[in-house]
């Protein structure tokens, strides 16, 4: 038979707990009466309600410790203890540890919710526009928190900078409200907008966010760019947003994979490398340099529209996007040189923008696979028409580069050859140490020296 003590003082203590849940209630959706008013007969009331709580916090806890031992099983222990919804972020799914509240009227999680008002004007729990940007300490709930915790041995974290510095993500639940504000066919403009700056904000600002963006949310690179993919005509300050998120989950490592083989991420970027703010130019070709840096990806960025599209921003000449397209073009072509080197031998025999495209050549040059697919191509026979009828001392500073890189370099006899027929036949090196700039120069003179050990026998006088 069950002791009317124990009934007595459960019934007790259910009644306390349904009492306290309704104020609570009450208290949290005033939202710590904030809302720009001065001190009322309201806020006296809040107060008041505050007192009452917390007198009912103070006597459950003793009802709860007349219950009888016998009453608390020994084995299994008992479940952890179910936190109150009202003191759960809903940002955050976590109790909150600074609870601040906004102008809506609704309290979140402090960390959580002060990066999101720094990028928009909108309630995340509502939707709506918000007054202002600003939040206040919701002491009241926080009381109400601190209370519960000590009347039921919770183990609330303490507030500090550490916590922060140690937890900077963005809450999983602000991820995919902005991710649908995105991509929803019902958002308008200016909201996609918003939560794309916020989108962008946290994924600059928080490394975790960025590996969680990828991993942790599906489809997310498609639902991102589905503004940019849907529109012909994409409003400017959107494109930006987008395309800036992107370049910041783009730079780790575990994620450039999934990133390029999405099939909007290429198109999308290498449409954004002509069209756009500056911003979303230069960002555009971070990104893809970013995406470069993978063997794999360097595959899909050799196709022939996304080279002529990193070519087409070297010649217009923007100093920051034309250095990350040509560093693109140096890691495309670790793995697959040809179509740029067709690329760029085309326009440079048209005539176009030889001096920029030639520091190009010559940078990638460099690299043994590049030598062989100019040389196949017969492009050292078009160096060296350059070399002798060009003007620009800069111009055939980059040639000469690329003949060394070429021909000089390694000192295989049959590309030396080459070399050593046209200085007999025409003088091209010869005259090139005598005139020029002071690196072109120096390049011929060093291609004389070695023509004099392989080409003739003789060794090279000293300088």
């Amino acid at each position: 038979m069950g002791d009317p003590t124990a009934d007595s003082t459960a019934a007790n203590a259910e009644t306390l707990k349904q009492e306290l849940k309704k104020l609570l209630t009450e208290i949290l959706s005033n939202g710590g009466e904030m809302k720009d008013r001065v001190e009322t007969d309201a806020s006296s009331g809040a107060l008041k309600a505050i007192d009452e709580a917390i007198r009912i916090l103070n006597r459950l806890r003793e009802v709860e410790l007349k219950t009888p031992e016998s009453d608390i099983p020994s084995s299994p222990p008992s479940p952890k203890v179910k936190v109150p919804k009202e003191f759960i972020c809903t940002l955050s799914n976590q109790i909150m540890i600074e609870p601040v509240v906004i102008a809506s009227g609704q309290t979140y999680e402090k960390r959580c919710i002060t990066p999101m008002l720094m990028n928009e004007s909108k309630c995340p729990k509502t939707k709506k526009d918000l007054s202002n940007t600003l939040w206040t300490p919701n002491h009241l709930a926080d009381e109400m928190i601190t209370q519960w915790c000590q009347a039921n041995d919770f183990d609330r974290p303490k507030p500090s900078d550490e916590t922060v510095a140690e937890n900077p993500e963005m809450c999983k639940d602000g991820i995919e409200s902005l991710l649908e504000r995105i991509s929803s066919p019902s958002s308008s403009l200016q909201d996609q907008t918003e939560a794309a700056k916020s989108l962008r904000y946290m994924t600059k600002k928080y490394l975790n966010d960025r590996v969680s963006f990828v991993a942790g949310f599906p489809n997310s690179i498609t639902r991102l760019l589905t503004p940019l993919s849907a529109l012909a005509d994409s409003n400017s300050e959107l494109q930006e947003h987008l395309v800036t998120t992107l370049f910041n989950i783009s730079v780790v490592d575990k994620t450039r994979t999934v990133i390029a083989e999405n099939p909007l991420v290429i198109p999308l970027l290498t449409k954004s490398l002509k069209q756009g703010t500056v911003e979303t130019r230069r960002n555009s070709a971070s990104a893809l340099l970013s995406l470069s840096a993978i063997d794999s990806n360097k595959i899909i960025l050799g196709k022939p529209e996304v080279i002529k599209a990193l070519i087409d921003v070297i010649e217009e000449g923007d100093f920051l996007v034309s250095r990350e397209a040509a560093n693109t073009a140096y890691n495309i072509c670790t793995v697959s040189p040809e179509n740029l080197i067709r690329e760029l031998m085309m326009r440079i025999n048209g005539g176009s923008n030889a001096d920029v495209l030639l520091s190009v050549l010559a940078m990638i040059s460099a690299q043994e696979c590049a030598v062989k697919m100019m040389l196949c191509l017969g492009f050292i026979r078009d160096l060296f028409t350059i070399l002798r009828k060009s003007r620009c001392s800069k111009t055939c500073e980059h040639a000469l580069v690329v003949v060394y890189n070429m021909c000089m370099r390694d000192k295989v006899a049959t590309r030396m050859k080459v070399v050593n027929d046209e200085e007999n036949q025409y003088g091209t090196f010869t005259k090139l140490a005598k005139q020029g700039s002071d690196g072109g120069v120096k390049i011929a003179k060093s291609i004389l020296r070695w023509l004099k050990i392989y080409g003739t026998g003789k060794h090279p006088q000293t300088e």
